[in-house]
């Protein structure tokens, strides 16, 4: 991955494919690399912008005082270093909240914002919530194990879990996130305060001339739906999808979610026929 020097960190990235530009933004504790079911399908007719969050994976080190909006600046830096006058950018989780931070203060740079499973009001949370609080105790303690499967927990359906092998599951999905589910990246508590220190709601409404995406999962524990209905209210002609799946939705539902950003980047003919 070719790297750019950004702000004190080594941004690690990856471009790949050819059209028009795409900057995917990930969420909290996964790498660039986690949009690899995104990037399969649209490099074919788009240019793909991955990387890796300051602070996460190879983009070292983090800020002493990590923030949405210096992650808002380094993906503008990131566009300007490779070339992108405008882009649409795609954020799934805290990454929506660093696209709505890019949106606002970049505007004329954002083609389209497509927004998964994510929020405008990042003190939510941290808000204890009851069908949170004992998932997420136990991805922290417990052995290697305990805490792997329960990180599924919150990121598959009910029904894939009773499905599938956890295990062989967790074992799938550890390349995507860029680790052992198990584990908690160490920049992670510093991306929740930096998210919880955020709120883009008063400022929705500047978004109006941005076409604006925003799909939600009907069964994510993390980012509950009515977070982004709420969103959708709030930036005018924005369209709102919700559609089954769990937080970890650009994954465990790739076509369908492909197949709606297909829509949303107004090249659904081309994109249909693949």
């Amino acid at each position: 991955m070719p790297t750019l020097q950004h702000q004190g960190c080594a941004l690690h990235y990856d471009l790949s494919g050819e059209g028009a530009p795409i900057v995917w933004i990930q969420g909290m504790g996964l790498h660039g690399a986690g949009w690899k079911p995104q990037v399969d399908f649209f490099q074919r007719d788009f240019q793909c912008l991955t990387f890796d969050n300051r602070g996460m994976s190879k983009s070292q080190p983090a800020s002493a005082n990590l923030s949405i909006t210096e992650m808002a600046d380094d993906v503008i830096a990131l566009m300007d270093h490779v070339g992108f006058e405008h882009a649409h950018l795609v954020g799934h989780s805290m990454g929506g909240l660093i696209a709505l931070a890019a949106g606002l203060e970049h505007r004329n740079r954002v083609k389209s914002l497509a927004l998964l499973c994510t929020f405008a009001d990042g003190r939510e949370v941290m808000k204890p919530r009851k069908e949170m609080m004992w998932v997420g105790m136990r991805t922290m303690v417990g052995t290697l194990r305990m805490k792997r499967l329960a990180f599924l927990e919150m990121v598959v359906t009910q029904a894939e879990l009773q499905s599938r092998d956890r295990d062989e599951l967790a074992a799938e999905l550890a390349p995507i996130f860029g680790h052992d589910l198990g584990e908690r990246p160490p920049v992670v508590m510093a991306q929740l305060k930096a998210t919880s220190a955020f709120d883009a709601t008063p400022r929705l409404g500047e978004l109006e001339s941005i076409p604006t995406l925003v799909m939600s999962a009907k069964e994510d524990i993390v980012a509950p739906a009515s977070w982004g209905k709420s969103i959708a209210r709030g930036i005018p002609q924005s369209r709102y999808l919700e559609v089954p799946g769990a937080h970890g939705l650009p994954v465990s539902d790739a076509p369908r979610v492909n197949a709606r950003l297909c829509e949303h980047f107004t090249v659904s003919s081309r994109c249909g026929s693949q």
